[in-house]
C-alpha cells in the first residue's frame, strides 16, 4: 500500500540526485548538438575519404546500444589508458550516441534549402563560413527545430542507463531506497513524477522556442 508518510521521507535524497540527471542531459545535448553538425559537415565534405569515414563512424555508433557504447567508454577505455569519471563518461557517450541522430536531422534541414540560397551566397562573394552562418544554418535550422526538441526530450529519459557506469542520478537513487527499505513502490513513482514534471515543461519549452525562431527567420 501506498505510504505517504515513507514518500515525503525519501523524496528529498532522490530530488537532491536531480541535479546530476539535468546536468547530464543539458551538458550531454550540447555536446551532441554541436559533435552533430560536426559530423553533418564531414559527411558533406568533397573529400571522399573524409566523407565515407565520418559516415561510416555515424552509422556505427546510432546502430550500436547506447548502454554498450557507456559500458565501453567507461569499462573498456581505461584498459588502452583512458579513464573517466562516471559524470565525463556518461556525458560523453549520451553525447556521441545523440550526435549521430542529430546528423542525420541537420542533414535533412540542410537538403531543405533551395539550391537558390548557395547561388546568392556566391554572388555576394561569401566565404565559406558566411556562407553556412548567415544564409544556409539560419534557413536549416528552424524546421528541424521540434525534432531536436524531441531528442532533447528523449536523452532526458535516458540517462537512468548512466547508473550502468555507477553514476548515481535519481533513478539509482530511488533503487538504492528500495532496496534498503524493500519498499519500491514509492521512490521509483516518485521517480517517475519528476521525469513528468520536468519533460513537459521542456517540451512547452522548446515549442515556444520553435515559434519564436520560426517567426524570426
Amino acid at each position: 500500500m501506498w505510504d505517504w508518510n515513507y514518500a515525503f521521507e525519501v523524496l528529498p535524497d532522490i530530488a537532491s540526485a536531480l541535479w546530476v540527471t539535468i546536468s547530464a542531459t543539458l551538458v550531454g545535448f550540447v555536446l551532441a548538438l554541436v559533435v552533430g553538425l560536426i559530423w553533418t559537415l564531414m559527411i558533406r565534405s568533397n573529400n571522399k575519404i573524409i566523407s565515407n569515414v565520418a559516415d561510416g563512424i555515424v552509422k556505427f555508433i546510432r546502430n550500436t546500444p547506447l548502454l554498450v557504447q557507456l559500458y565501453f567508454i567507461f569499462y573498456v577505455f581505461p584498459q588502452f589508458g583512458l579513464s573517466l569519471e562516471p559524470f565525463t563518461a556518461g556525458v560523453i557517450g549520451l553525447g556521441l550516441h545523440y550526435s549521430t541522430y542529430l546528423s542525420e536531422v541537420y542533414r535533412s534541414g540542410i537538403e531543405s534549402v533551395g539550391p537558390g540560397q548557395w547561388e546568392v551566397a556566391t554572388a555576394l562573394n561569401f566565404d565559406t563560413r558566411k556562407t553556412w552562418t548567415r544564409i544556409i544554418l539560419p534557413q536549416a535550422i528552424p524546421p528541424v527545430l521540434p525534432v531536436i526538441g524531441n531528442y532533447f526530450i528523449t536523452m532526458f529519459k535516458e540517462t537512468p542507463l548512466l547508473s550502468a557506469i555507477t553514476l548515481v542520478e535519481i533513478l539509482q537513487t530511488a533503487q538504492n531506497i528500495g532496496a534498503g527499505t524493500f519498499r519500491y513502490t514509492e521512490p521509483l513513482t516518485i521517480v517517475g513524477v519528476l521525469f513528468l514534471l520536468l519533460s513537459y515543461p521542456a517540451s512547452v519549452a522548446l515549442r515556444q522556442l520553435e515559434i519564436r525562431v520560426t517567426e524570426r527567420y
